[in-house]
């Protein structure tokens, strides 16, 4: 408990917390599944090439989002590239800039030429109306990302981009799990991309998938991610090795058992958050829409330094200094903001830019508890209640 702004750690106080309490740390499993799993690809002797636990993986992960056909791979950002590969795509691809740079890297390595659209600021997702400015003769799709699982205007992305003839694809790194008008991630647009890092709410130690319901799509992704085998001139580029290892399919079934789970104990914590916060001045949510499913594994809040007296890169470091380890989330700053996108292509987007400013990502979890969070909340509306102090005395240390 903090009596005085002496006794914030940012000034020598004693830390909140003992131990660091980190944003999106991975979430609990059963340990022992996990081991029965390995054991029997040992046993087996089958341990990478599309072995058993990967099929079954594949089948499940096709299953929860919906569709026909699922390509697991090392990680998503190889998934982004074999489907961009395995699209013919070339020339300029137009995505939003606020998403985690691995969307633009994986086109940009490829030899694609990302172009960076604003948002919708309601959604913090890409801007249908603004993608037809951005269309040039070289532009040979769009790209969507459901932004801290929050899909997509997808209907709208659709139509604008079958309107210039474009394909849609969507990075969903961030979005199984989670639906738009009553359908499921994992169906929209031509094919979507998951992420199984360690930190999503389904992990596979590290992996992604590629899902789609066209057949043609997928078979050429699975030879892409295989050398090429399987299919005569599967591309120019020849293929890659991209697939997922059974002990990486292992891991993910293991997550995939305990998704409902995580998925409660994440909703428990929002609502958690929303109830310590709610009140606070200046601070704002962003929401999910309540009508839709989702996976509810980010917590973010938009800070008005006009209203809480305190910036959010200050507010930030209180925390730290307590070992409330908030963090900027995936997608600040922009990767208009970053290079080499900065200097390549620049582009002003006052929609992105001005959520970036000021969007933190608290602490969540399943190895985050009520506790943690009354915590971490006491010590943000004590931050806020003495802006004023916190933030003099800061300059005065520095």
């Amino acid at each position: 408990m903090k009596h005085v702004v002496a006794d914030l750690a940012l000034f020598g106080g004693r830390p909140a917390f003992l131990t660091p309490l980190h944003t999106n740390r991975p979430n609990r499993f059963d340990r022992a599944r996990l081991f029965d799993r390995l054991d029997w690809a040992l046993d087996n002797q089958w341990l990478s090439n599309g072995g058993p636990l990967v099929l079954e993986f594949e089948q499940r992960v096709a299953e929860l989002a919906g569709v026909e056909h699922c390509v697991a791979t090392c990680n998503a950002t190889v998934a982004l590239q074999l489907l961009m590969h395995g699209a013919d795509l070339s020339g300029e691809v137009i995505m939003p800039s606020l998403t985690f740079s691995a969307t633009a890297h994986a086109a940009r390595w490829i030899g694609l030429e990302p172009v960076f659209c604003d948002i919708d600021p309601a959604t913090g997702c890409i801007d249908p109306a603004a993608i037809a400015d951005a269309v040039t003769p070289q532009t040979s799709a769009v790209i969507g990302v459901h932004l801290w699982g929050r899909t997509c205007a997808v209907d709208e992305l659709e139509k604008v981009a079958a309107d210039n003839g474009l394909p849609v694809f969507f990075d969903a790194a961030h979005g199984i799990g989670c639906s738009s008008a009553g359908r499921t991630v994992g169906g929209f647009g031509a094919a979507e991309v998951f992420s199984f890092h360690a930190t999503k709410v389904v992990s596979a130690f590290e992996g992604g998938a590629v899902v789609t319901d066209d057949a043609r799509l997928a078979d050429r992704i699975r030879a892409l991610h295989n050398f090429g085998k399987g299919i005569d001139h599967v591309s120019d580029a020849g293929g890659t090795n991209g697939k997922m290892s059974e002990a990486a399919a292992a891991m993910g079934l293991t997550s995939l058992d305990a998704f409902d789970s995580s998925v409660r104990h994440n909703r428990a914590n929002y609502d958690a958050y929303r109830e310590e916060l709610d009140e606070v001045d200046g601070i704002t949510f962003f929401n999910h829409e309540t009508r839709e499913r989702n996976n509810f594994q980010y917590v973010i809040i938009e800070l008005d330094e006009a209203e809480t007296g305190i910036s959010r890169d200050l507010l930030l470091d209180v925390l730290k200094a307590e070992n409330a380890i908030a963090l900027t989330p995936i997608g600040s700053p922009a990767c208009h903001q970053l290079e080499p996108y900065r200097s390549r292509r620049p582009v002003r987007l006052p929609h992105t830019e001005k959520l970036v400013a000021g969007v933190i990502s608290l602490p969540s979890g399943s190895t985050v508890s009520r506790e943690d969070i009354r915590r971490v909340c006491a010590l943000i509306r004590f931050a806020v209640t003495h802006s004023t102090e916190v933030t003099s005395r800061r300059k005065d240390s520095q």
